[in-house]
C-alpha cells in the first residue's frame, strides 16, 4: 500500500547529517552571532534604564553651598523633573524603536529578496552600531541631552536593525531544508537569547564606569561583527558550487524534505496546481510581491499571533531588569544578571519544542500546548516572592513556555511559510515572508511597550501580568484554525498507519 505524502516522513537527523558540510557550520555560526550582536545592543538599552533615568532627572541639591551650586546650573542638563516622566519617555523610546523596526522589517524583507543578503546584513550591523554609539556614548561625552535627537536616532536605529532578522532567516533557509528544520532553527533561534545574555553581561561589567561605556562596548563589538559578515558569509550553497535545496539527485526526497509543516495536505487540487511565481526561462526564481506573500496560507494567522506573543516576549526583554529593580529594590547590576534566566529558558524551550515539532511533523499543536503552560507560568511569576533563587527558577520556566514558541514562529515557521509549494520552494520568498511575520509582531510589541508603561504607572505591575495573560490567550486564538487542522491531520495519519500494520 502506498503511503500518502503526509506520511512519507524522512528521518530528520539522517537528512540533516547527510547534507551538512563545513560551509553549513560556518553559515550557522555567522548568522547566529550576527543577530546575537544586534540583540546585545538592544539589550544594553533595557539594562541601563535605571542609570539613564537617574542621569535624566534632577540630582539632590547641595544645601550647604547653594550659592556655588544654583538650581538652574545644577539641573541644566536634565530632561525631566522626576523619575516617573523619565520612565514614560523610556517606554516611548521603546515604542518608537519597535514601530520603526516594524516598518523597516516590511521593507527589509523585500530588499533582502532583491539585493545581496550579505551586503544588506553587513550594512545594517555597521550603521546600527554607529547610531548606538552616538545615542548612548557620544551624547553623554558631549553632555548633549535632547529628547528630539534621541527620538530621531532611535527611529534610524530601528530601521537599520530591521535588516538583520529577514536576512539571517533567509540565509539559513537557503542552507537548511525541512529535514530537522525544527531542531536546527530551534537551536539557532537561541541567537536572540544569547544576544540578550551577552548584552546583559557586557553592560553589567562596565556599568560601574558609566552607562555610556555599556553602549560603547556593544557598539564596537557589533561593528566588528558586521565587517566579519561582509567578508565571510555565504548566502547560498550555489556560491561554493553546492546544489541548492530541492536540486538533489534523488529529487523526490529533497522535494518532500522542503515541504513546509503547514498542514495543507488537504488543500484543493486547484490550490496545489496554482503557483504565485511565473515560470522563468532561465530557471532563476523571482522575488514575490508583498501582497502575494500575505496571501500565502498561514502567513496572516501566524503574523497576528506573533503580534500578541512578541508583545509579551519583548515586554520581558525591555522591562524585566527595570521590574526587578523597581518592584523588589534589587541593585541594577544584580537585576541585569538575574534577567538572563528568562533567556536561558527561551533557548531550551525553542530547541526542545522545535525537536518535538520535527517528530510530529506539525508545529501548531506544539505551540498551543506550550502557550497554555505559559499562561500558568505568567500567573505564577506575577506572585513570585522577594527571593532571587525562586524568582530565577520561575523566570526560566516562563521563558521556556513564552520564548520557545516565539523563537519557533520567528524562525522555523517563517522558513516553512516562505518555502511552501505555492512558491515552488523559492528562496526569493523567504526574506519577504519573514519580514511580514516579524514586522507584524513588532507592531504589536511596539504598542505593547507603551501600554506596559501606562498600565504600570496607573494600575501597578500585577495588572501588567494580567495584560500578558490576555495577549498569550489571544495568540492561541489566532492560530486555533491551524491547531484544529493539524490535529485532524495527525489523527488521520494515525488511522492510516493502523490500517497498514
Amino acid at each position: 500500500m502506498a503511503f500518502p505524502g503526509s506520511l512519507r516522513r524522512q528521518p530528520a537527523n539522517r537528512g540533516l547529517v547527510s547534507h551538512c558540510t563545513h560551509h553549513h557550520i560556518v553559515v550557522f555560526l555567522l548568522t547566529f552571532f550576527s543577530y546575537s550582536l544586534l540583540h546585545a545592543s538592544r539589550k544594553t538599552f533595557s539594562n541601563v534604564k535605571v542609570s539613564i533615568s537617574s542621569q535624566w532627572t534632577p540630582s539632590c541639591l547641595n544645601s550647604t553651598a547653594p550659592e556655588l551650586r544654583p538650581y538652574e546650573l545644577w539641573n541644566s542638563n536634565h530632561l525631566f523633573p522626576n523619575a516617573e516622566e523619565a520612565t514614560l519617555f523610556l517606554g516611548m523610546l521603546d515604542t518608537i524603536f519597535l514601530f520603526s523596526y516594524a516598518v523597516g522589517l516590511f521593507v527589509s524583507g523585500i530588499v533582502g529578496d532583491r539585493l545581496n543578503l550579505r551586503w544588506v546584513l553587513s550594512f545594517g550591523m555597521c550603521s546600527s552600531a554607529l547610531v548606538v554609539f552616538f545615542f548612548g556614548t557620544l551624547t553623554e561625552w558631549l553632555h548633549f541631552y535632547n529628547k528630539w535627537f534621541y527620538c530621531c536616532l532611535w527611529v534610524v536605529n530601528g530601521l537599520l536593525q530591521s535588516t538583520g532578522w529577514p536576512c539571517v532567516v533567509a540565509v539559513m533557509g537557503n542552507w537548511f531544508g525541512k529535514a530537522g528544520r525544527g531542531f536546527v532553527f530551534g537551536l539557532w533561534s537561541a541567537c536572540a537569547s544569547v544576544g540578550n545574555i551577552l548584552g546583559a553581561f557586557l553592560a553589567s561589567c562596565v556599568l560601574k564606569y558609566g552607562y555610556e561605556y555599556a553602549f560603547l562596548v556593544t557598539a564596537s563589538v557589533q561593528f566588528a561583527g558586521g565587517v566579519i559578515v561582509f567578508f565571510g558569509l555565504l548566502t547560498s550553497p550555489k556560491e561554493v558550487g553546492l546544489p541548492e535545496l530541492g536540486a538533489d539527485e534523488d529529487g523526490g526526497v529533497e522535494e518532500d524534505a522542503n515541504r513546509p509543516l503547514m498542514g495543507n495536505d488537504d488543500a484543493d487540487d486547484d490550490d496545489r496546481n496554482y503557483s504565485i511565481q511565473a515560470t522563468d526561462t532561465d530557471n532563476q526564481p523571482k522575488a514575490i510581491g508583498f501582497f502575494q506573500a500575505c496571501c500565502l496560507p498561514g502567513v496572516v494567522l501566524y503574523s497576528l499571533a506573533y503580534a500578541c506573543l512578541k508583545l509579551v516576549n519583548y515586554s520581558f526583554f525591555f522591562w524585566l531588569p527595570f521590574y526587578l529593580s523597581n518592584n523588589f529594590g534589587w541593585k541594577e547590576a544584580e537585576a541585569d544578571q538575574l534577567s538572563i534566566w528568562y533567556d536561558v529558558g527561551g533557548i531550551i524551550g525553542g530547541t526542545i519544542q522545535g525537536l518535538i515539532s520535527d517528530v510530529l511533523q506539525k508545529r501548531a499543536p506544539v505551540l498551543a500546548i506550550s502557550l497554555l503552560f505559559a499562561i500558568g507560568s505568567l500567573f505564577g511569576y506575577s506572585r513570585s516572592p522577594n527571593s532571587k533563587p525562586i524568582n530565577a527558577v520561575i523566570m526560566a520556566i516562563t521563558g521556556f513556555f513564552i520564548g520557545g514558541p516565539s523563537n519557533m514562529i520567528s524562525s522555523a515557521i517563517s522558513a516553512d511559510l516562505g518555502r511552501q509549494d505555492l512558491v515552488k520552494g523559492s528562496s526569493e520568498a523567504l526574506a519577504t515572508v519573514t519580514g511580514i511575520v516579524d514586522g507584524t509582531g513588532s507592531i504589536g510589541a511596539a504598542v505593547g511597550q507603551y501600554l506596559v508603561s501606562l498600565i504600570q504607572e496607573n494600575l501597578g505591575w500585577m495588572w501588567v501580568f494580567y495584560f500578558f495573560i490576555l495577549m498569550t490567550s489571544s495568540t492561541i486564538l489566532f492560530i486555533s484554525p491551524l491547531i484544529v487542522r493539524e490535529i485532524k491531520l495527525l489523527l488521520h495519519e494515525r488511522r492510516l498507519r493502523m490500517l497498514t500494520e
